[in-house]
């Protein structure tokens, strides 16, 4: 309590305890004490006088929002005209009470305390949900770095070792093509389709293995990677995929090139799936220390209750990945609704983002709820 007069002091008091309030009371009357109380003990309620000795209410009301901005703070003072009421609600005031009319001081406190306690609750609730998702996403950035990692362990066990077991076969087959005699025309002829069937077959297990973990991706970079990945798109789709590419390499995070790649090649499996296009444009460049890779098509485009339909496993697989590098990702029609324009951009020296939910409850948004009692104050 900032109170000068202790007589005034007292009867506040008495109202309080008249209100079946329990409390433990400080009352201060200088700058001094003021400031000194709200740093050893944070209060949970403030009443403040408006004319003080040395400093006004409107003083006090600006050190209690940079101590304790989130305790509620009351006026109750002796006299105070409807323009300073309406201004100090503004500041950041909780209500303010007359001295003539104390019998409105305890709704008042009962509503200041239970709006804070319901500020907290919010702020644990908020807090408690930011974790939960900071969780998720570290637990995001683990899977994807596991399953990378593991993509590569069976791309390498499958290149080289199912590879090597098909290579050795072939070997075999062309000694044992080698040891039969010329007339034996239908055995010559049964070994050559074997010998084409393992070529084939070691085409496939090469495929299998470029498509679980491209090794240029690994050893020429992310231009390359995006590159042979498009030429493999025109190759098996027939559709046409020009691709400019203005990038320094090789990139600082491994992450980085990783992430492009695995989004261009959902983008490019969405186009096979839905777009119906003829042509497919990539531009991949570098400027103002950030990458971005822009995928035009030009089919049927995409509907907007597509665009953030949360069952499309694909592209919140794309704006997942962009999230955890810290990047934005944007899908959408081009200009007349023909085709589909898929971006993605992300800082090069990047670090994971998280939305932000720590909405706290500022003074100046309890201003506003609390400007709306000036009305019903002044109707009583």
């Amino acid at each position: 309590m900032l109170e000068d007069d202790s007589a005034d002091a007292e009867l506040t008091k008495f109202a309080l305890r008249k209100g079946g309030l329990h409390f433990s009371l400080a009352r201060v009357d200088s700058r001094d004490d003021y400031v000194r109380e709200l740093e050893q003990k944070p209060p949970e309620l403030i009443l403040s006088d408006y004319s003080l000795p040395g400093f006004n209410g409107h003083d006090a009301l600006d050190i209690a929002l940079q101590k304790c901005p989130e305790t509620p703070f009351i006026f109750v003072t002796g006299t105070m005209g409807e323009e300073v009421a309406i201004q100090t609600l503004k500041s950041g005031a909780t209500d303010y009470v007359l001295k003539t009319r104390l019998s409105r001081l305890m709704p008042a406190v009962h509503r200041a305390l239970r709006e804070a306690e319901e500020r907290a609750q919010h702020r644990r609730a908020e807090e408690q949900l930011r974790e939960s998702h900071e969780r998720l996403r570290a637990l995001s950035v683990y899977l994807q770095t596991v399953r990378e990692e593991e993509r590569t362990r069976i791309a390498r066990e499958v290149h080289d070792e199912l590879g090597q077991a098909l290579t050795s076969c072939k070997l075999d087959l062309s000694w044992i093509a080698s040891k039969l005699p010329p007339d034996l025309k239908p055995l010559l002829d049964k070994t050559r389709s074997l010998t084409a069937h393992i070529d084939s077959t070691i085409q496939t297990v090469r495929r299998i293995s470029s498509e679980l973990r491209p090794g240029v991706l690994d050893h020429l970079g992310l231009v390359a990677a995006i590159e042979w990945q498009a030429n493999e798109f025109q190759n098996r789709t027939g559709i046409k995929c020009d691709l400019h590419a203005r990038v320094r390499e090789p990139l600082p995070d491994q992450d980085l090139s990783t992430t492009f790649f695995r989004i261009f090649q959902e983008t490019l499996t969405n186009v096979i799936r839905h777009a119906g296009a003829t042509h497919v444009s990539v531009d991949l460049k570098e400027s103002d220390g950030r990458v971005s890779l822009e995928v035009r098509d030009n089919g049927r485009g995409i509907a907007q209750e597509d665009i953030f339909n949360t069952k499309s496993m694909g592209l919140l697989g794309m704006r997942e990945r962009t999230a955890l590098m810290g990047g934005a990702f944007s899908i959408g029609n081009l200009p007349g609704g023909k085709g589909t324009r898929v971006k993605v951009s992300i800082p090069l020296s990047r670090r994971s983002r998280t939305p932000d939910l720590n909405h706290e409850d500022t003074p100046r948004r309890r201003s506003h709820r609390s400007a709306t009692r000036l009305e019903t104050n002044s109707r009583r």
